[in-house]
């Protein structure tokens, strides 16, 4: 059973939608991500596609925690595109996703509210069309420890189904596992109750 300690929402694939005002036409795009690298790769291929347009703004979010984020106007008075683009990605709950929306200037003024009201429904349009998923945090150990307490081991990793990453098996044996985070301190415990065993968290995501 998945309890909210244990995911988190964010975008299966990429989608794209297009909302125009007063001339003024403003392409969504939401990408999943997994990095600030995967947001810069995305940046650049959008400046290139979309060279002649006047604002690429954005705003994304990352870590299941949500304590990654970034929100930017690219020229836009301060707080009416980032911050809207960003709204909606906090309003849907959703981490690991970039969103940008691109504008082509109609040659006709929004002023602030209509700046504000553009860039919220053009994000909120492109999450529309997007493919909301559920995923399960998963912590990473390593587990060092002498052949003899393989068994073990291998009786505890598959009792708590917890997926092997990596294994090197020779004098001094070295497992990579990843674990379903609400299940992480459970395994510590019964791990660290084998004399002769040494765990290292590695990560959380």
């Amino acid at each position: 059973m998945l309890t909210a300690e244990d995911t988190y929402l964010t975008i299966s694939s990429s989608s794209k939608d297009i909302y125009k005002e007063k001339s003024s036409k403003f392409i969504a795009l939401a990408f999943p991500v997994s990095s600030e690298d995967d947001i810069k790769r995305h940046l650049t291929l959008l400046k290139k596609e979309y060279h002649d347009a006047r604002h690429h703004c954005y705003a994304y979010c990352l870590g299941y925690d949500k304590s990654v984020w970034r929100a930017n106007d690219d020229g836009e008075p301060s707080g009416t595109a980032g911050k809207p683009i960003y709204g909606q990605i906090q309003s849907n709950n959703l981490t690991n996703i970039l969103i940008v929306v691109i504008r082509y200037f109609g040659g006709v003024k929004l002023g602030i509210p209509g700046l504000i009201n553009a860039y919220r429904t053009a994000a909120k349009q492109a999450i529309d069309k997007a493919s909301i998923v559920t995923r399960t945090i998963e912590e990473h150990y390593e587990i060092c420890f002498e052949y003899p307490l393989m068994n073990d081991v291998m009786k505890i990793l598959k009792e708590e189904h917890a997926d092997i990453i990596e294994r090197e098996s020779e004098n001094t044996c070295k497992i990579r596992f990843s674990i379903r985070r609400s299940h992480g301190t459970k395994i510590k415990g019964r791990l660290q109750k084998i004399k002769g065993i040494t765990i290292n968290f590695l990560t959380g995501e």
